[in-house]
């Protein structure tokens, strides 16, 4: 995704500061810098898409924004941390609750509240698959050998082939097989979309696929499937491996579940107050997340349009957001 840098002249972003604090007055002892705020992209749709919108919001406000790619889970605790990144607008409990938990040890970031939608990231597989594994959505039914060979392919027969998602996800899922010794074999995908357009690939031919999906994501609304069911997330699963049915390993379980949340540096307050507030107050739909999502995968529109017609549509509310 190309990185879109707008920068004002000292003049230019003045003037527009002073229009837009016709409705956005900022305290009287806020000095608003004119350096960029810099929003994280990371490498899923609904992130970018959340990042433009956001950063749009700030740039009709006055501010110059800039779109640096980072590392998903170490910006927790090194760009954020050093102000090179100014916010992250989507961490999520599934996957990130150990770096959000170092991050804020720092004292030098500040989670500035939840986006909206909750996460659920699982494995899942097409509906059509469950005639040739009828166990599932049980995870015990994956045990079976004729149930990992119906999901297998050429590279791990007779083993089923489980595609999870980017490794700087992380995710556990490579623990997981092993300590619920499940016969598959992990295959991680390259980016998000080359995961998404393998199970979209599979799905036309009714082909073999079990893979990470995750809502709020248009896949679950588009395809018909399941999530398998594995035994409940505890935090003592992660971290006591005599816990659950394997006493010797962790990550005997599903993946937690819970909320996404927006991250700042935690000097933001102090030198963008008006943007600052804006961050916090950033919310939004799963439904309309979701559809717009799936208007840049599937339509093929730019996350720049899908972000500029939100924005438009939605003015009264991140205007009251600034005052």
């Amino acid at each position: 995704m190309m990185i879109r840098k707008k920068t004002w002249t000292a003049a230019v972003f003045a003037a527009a500061m002073m229009a837009a604090t016709a409705f956005t007055p900022a305290p009287a002892t806020a000095q608003e810098s004119t350096d960029p705020i810099k929003i994280a992209l990371f490498d899923w749709t609904s992130v970018n898409l959340n990042a433009k919108i956001l950063g749009g919001i700030l740039e009709r406000l006055g501010y110059t924004v800039e779109y640096p790619t980072a590392d998903y889970l170490s910006s927790l605790t090194t760009s954020l941390t050093t102000g090179d990144i100014t916010v992250g607008v989507e961490y999520w409990d599934t996957t990130a609750g150990e770096a959000m938990k170092a991050s804020e040890a720092t004292g030098q970031t500040e989670r500035l509240g939840p986006l909206g939608p909750q996460a659920k990231e699982e494995w899942w597989y097409p509906l059509y698959m469950k005639e040739k594994c009828p166990g599932l959505p049980n995870w015990e039914a994956l045990k079976d050998p004729k149930c990992a060979e119906a999901f297998s392919t050429a590279e791990t027969a007779p083993k089923g082939r489980y595609l999870g998602g980017p490794v700087t996800w992380e995710g556990f899922d490579d623990e997981r097989v092993v300590s619920l010794n499940l016969p598959f074999t992990v295959i991680h995908a390259g980016t998000d979309a080359a995961m998404f357009a393998e199970l979209d690939s599979a799905y036309q031919r009714k082909a073999p696929i079990m893979l990470w999906v995750y809502s709020p994501h248009w896949a679950p609304a588009k395809y018909e499937g399941e999530w398998v069911q594995f035994p409940e997330f505890t935090k003592e699963c992660y971290e006591d491996p005599k816990w659950g049915s394997n006493p010797d390993m962790a990550y005997d379980c599903g993946k937690p579940f819970g909320d996404i949340w927006k991250f700042s540096w935690a000097g933001m307050k102090d030198k963008w107050p008006v943007a600052y507030k804006v961050a916090k107050a950033y919310q939004i739909d799963v439904k309309e997340l979701n559809a717009m999502s799936g208007q840049i995968d599937l339509d093929g529109q730019s996350p720049d349009d899908v972000a500029k017609a939100w924005i438009d549509a939605n003015e009264a509310k991140w205007k009251a957001w600034a005052q």
